[in-house]
């Protein structure tokens, strides 16, 4: 089931070279996968009916989810057909949990597992360490270890993973906006120095999403003239290492990765 960004096709060679026939049901902004996958189905959240049918035709065994879907494509569906409405009906109010546990349900009665996306990812979790040529100072990170705290308390309430601070205070909670335009708020109202944190909590469900950074969350961590980045280590995916710690470098940023609040 594949959204936007690059992590569809990434998992999806990943998926063929262990030896899965990949069927890509692309939704809107998906990348073209055709590279990697037997049968592309072209998808729609609103049209539930046709991906169903397509996942008995094609006697599919396991739904590996990756790439951006957006809550907001979710709450403006427009002339959803039968089987979408049974299932928004289901699961009520449209939050994370709640749409978790339709798509769960309702692929469990097809007698289909929903797979952890880790399976697929190769080497591309965050590996623990300082990959910027600059540390981060005694200032950053007193801000990074209150970033995690708050960051993980946020995303166990299943709001959003990132945080902005400065000297402490927070400028910016992600929410359905996503990441990027999380950093961009933030930055905007702490000014130059601000920090970056995005962590996963506790009881975070890597069947559904795997947080990721990429180039674009450094490139707005620059404009925004950040001081610093760190995240979670072996729970948030890193995709293109070498492109976002050469913007590190070239905006002065510090970039952590650590399995605990630094310090």
């Amino acid at each position: 089931m594949c959204g936007a960004g690059l992590l569809p096709a990434l998992m999806a060679a990943e998926a063929r070279r262990q030896g899965w026939r990949v069927v890509a049901f692309a939704f809107p902004g998906a990348p073209d996968l055709g590279a990697h996958a037997a049968r592309t189905v072209p998808s729609r959240l609103s049209e539930m009916g046709p991906i169903i049918g397509a996942l008995q035709a094609e006697r599919v065994s396991g739904v590996a989810l990756s790439g951006k879907f957006w809550i907001g494509d979710l709450l403006r569906a427009e002339a959803p057909d039968a089987a979408h409405a049974r299932m928004a009906q289901s699961a009520g109010a449209l939050v994370d949990a709640n749409i978790a546990g339709i798509i769960d349900s309702t692929l469990a009665g097809l007698g289909i597992e929903l797979l952890d996306q880790r399976a697929f990812l190769g080497g591309a979790l965050a590996s623990e360490g300082c990959w910027s040529a600059r540390a981060p100072s005694e200032a950053e990170q007193a801000d990074i270890r209150r970033g995690f705290e708050v960051a993980r308390l946020i995303a166990s309430a299943s709001i959003g993973q990132t945080v902005v601070l400065k000297r402490g205070a927070i400028s910016a909670v992600e929410a359905s906006e996503g990441t990027t335009e999380a950093i961009r708020r933030g930055t905007a109202l702490a000014g130059p120095g601000a920090v970056v944190v995005k962590a996963v909590a506790s009881s975070h469900d890597f069947r559904f999403d795997t947080p990721v950074i990429g180039l674009e969350t450094l490139q707005a961590a620059a404009a925004g003239h950040a001081g610093a980045v760190a995240i979670e280590a072996g729970r948030v995916l890193v995709l293109d290492r070498e492109a976002i710690v050469r913007r590190a470098d070239e905006a002065g940023i510090a970039l952590v990765s650590a399995r605990d609040p630094v310090g």
